[in-house]
Parts: structure tokens; sequence; C-alpha cells
């Protein structure tokens, strides 16, 4: 029961990659330019995180290592359609 409940999240996950966009908590951001530094392409996500806005970037890549990298865990997946309400 455990296994599929991880299957499931890691296949929500993917899919949010795939179809969605990087959400920032601005809230929550104290502006340490991590997730810019490790951002392969090179986006000032930072600059996002700071004024709250999906990272929309037409290079974005979705590839989550500003995610991933995130300290404080400010930044998070979610798909195209729960962003446009």
């Amino acid at each position: 029961m455990k296994l599929w409940k991880t299957l499931q999240a890691l296949l929500l996950q993917q899919k949010a990659r795939m179809e969605g966009v990087v959400v920032p908590d601005n809230m929550r951001c104290v502006q340490c330019g991590i997730c810019s530094y490790n951002c392969p392409i090179g986006i000032d996500v930072r600059r996002y995180a700071w004024e709250g806005r999906p990272i929309r970037d037409q290079y974005c890549v979705t590839c989550g290592e500003c995610v991933a990298r995130c300290p404080r865990g400010v930044l998070h997946f979610e798909t195209l359609t729960s962003t446009l309400r």
C-alpha cells in the first residue's frame, strides 16, 4: 500500500514537471539566490520568487534544480491549470 502511494506521488510530480510551472511562496523566500545559482539555464529564479510570480520563462525546462536546491522549500511545482485560476 505504501509503495503504491509513493508511486502515485512520483507520477504526479513527473506530470507536474511536464505540464506545469515552478511556483514560489514569496513570503518564505529570504533571497539567498541558491535557486538562481543552480538554474542550468541561468534564469533569475530569485526575482520571480521575490515578486511571487510563477516561473514562466520561455527557456525554463522545468528540470527541478531550483525546487530541489531551495533550502527553505519555497519553490514547488503546480500544473498550468491550477496556476491559471
